[in-house]
């Protein structure tokens, strides 16, 4: 066997344990020999499996394997079996990613499947066969197929600290992406200090700052549009203003932001049924303060933003009620009767 013949034969039993092996699923050398033999069209005798398998383990790969004390002609020999490459992740985890990719609705479906199944390639084949009642339930039709692209634009100009030109996307009656324009019809070009991409509530936003302001602004990634990177650095996030006055941060902006409204924080007071308090938590975090509690609701204090509050509110009227400031009260007042109004009305 040449050096080319040796060198592909690592290669196909190497192919073959990431393949055909994990830990419910070890390969004995008879199996290896086997699978060469079908898939490759190669012979090779079994003393000949041990010494590429000791290559691949000397090249840094995890193979796991039981020794075995056989006797023969009087001699004992330690026989190698049952090899399995233990893996970076494990089924459970790539399942995880796989069903946390199902949830990003705004990723189109050939990239979504594109990418589950890269997912899948880091497991054996029998993890995707357990994957096959998987559905992917994204709309090609409406994703914007400058995702990754965006992301990738984003993270340079966040690690090199530089500004980013786009235009920003909004859905019309057609059901279709456009971008949003000028008064005079042309289409609105935003300069972006990008400082953070952040997950919340399935989706990608970016916290930034438009250029002319000094207060932080959020935008949904999938709806960037013709990113470009500049050369100009960006501005600095201290600059920014922050609660009352204080100094921007951006950890605390992305838990006091809890459905990515970039408006400013108000300090204001719930009254929500007890069962409800699981709810309060999934949305707000635990960074909130019960301060009144009776055998059917508690009063809640917490610090968000006005339209996170409102929002959540109406969402869980009657269960929820704003006490506090007045003004958010008698916004909520406003809100609850127009709607009225429009329900008697027809």
């Amino acid at each position: 066997m040449n050096g080319e013949s040796k060198k592909n034969l690592l290669l196909h039993i190497l192919d073959i344990l990431q393949k055909y092996s994990d830990e419910d699923h070890r390969l004995s050398q008879k199996n290896i020999i086997e699978r060469l033999e079908k898939e490759y069209d190669t012979e090779v005798e079994r003393k000949g499996i041990r010494p590429n398998i000791e290559k691949l383990i000397n090249a840094g790969y995890s193979i796991e394997y039981d020794e075995k004390i056989r006797h023969t002609k009087g001699e004992e020999n330690a026989v190698w079996t049952n090899f399995y490459l233990c893996r970076d992740f494990t089924d459970s985890e790539l399942r995880f990613l796989i069903d946390s990719l199902l949830c990003f609705s705004h990723l189109p479906n050939s990239q979504c499947r594109e990418l589950i199944e890269k997912l899948e390639g880091l497991s054996s084949v029998y993890f995707k066969s357990k994957m096959k009642h998987t559905s992917v339930f994204n709309d090609d039709s409406g994703g914007n197929k400058e995702l990754f692209y965006t992301i990738e634009i984003l993270a340079e100009a966040i690690s090199k600290a530089r500004k980013v030109t786009f235009n920003y996307g909004e859905y019309g009656a057609d059901k279709k992406m456009h971008c949003r324009t000028q008064k005079d019809g042309s289409d609105r070009t935003y300069l972006i200090n990008p400082y953070q991409m952040v997950i919340k509530e399935g989706r990608y936003y970016l916290i930034c700052n438009k250029d002319n302001f000094d207060t932080p602004a959020n935008y949904r990634v999938d709806r960037i549009m013709n990113i470009k990177l500049t050369n100009e650095p960006v501005k600095p996030i201290t600059e920014l203003k922050g609660r009352n006055g204080e100094a921007f941060d951006l950890t605390r902006y992305i838990k006091e932001h809890a459905y990515m409204f970039s408006e400013e924080i108000t300090p204001c007071s719930i009254r929500i049924i007890k069962k409800r308090i699981s709810d309060v938590i999934d949305v707000f975090g635990t960074n909130i303060s019960i301060i009144q509690e009776n055998e059917n609701d508690v009063v809640i204090n917490l610090y968000t933003d006005k339209m996170a509050i409102l929002k959540f509110v109406k969402s869980y009227a009657p269960q929820a009620v704003i006490l506090d400031p007045p003004s958010l009260v008698q916004e909520m007042k406003e809100i609850l009767e127009t709607s009225l109004k429009d329900y008697n009305e027809g």
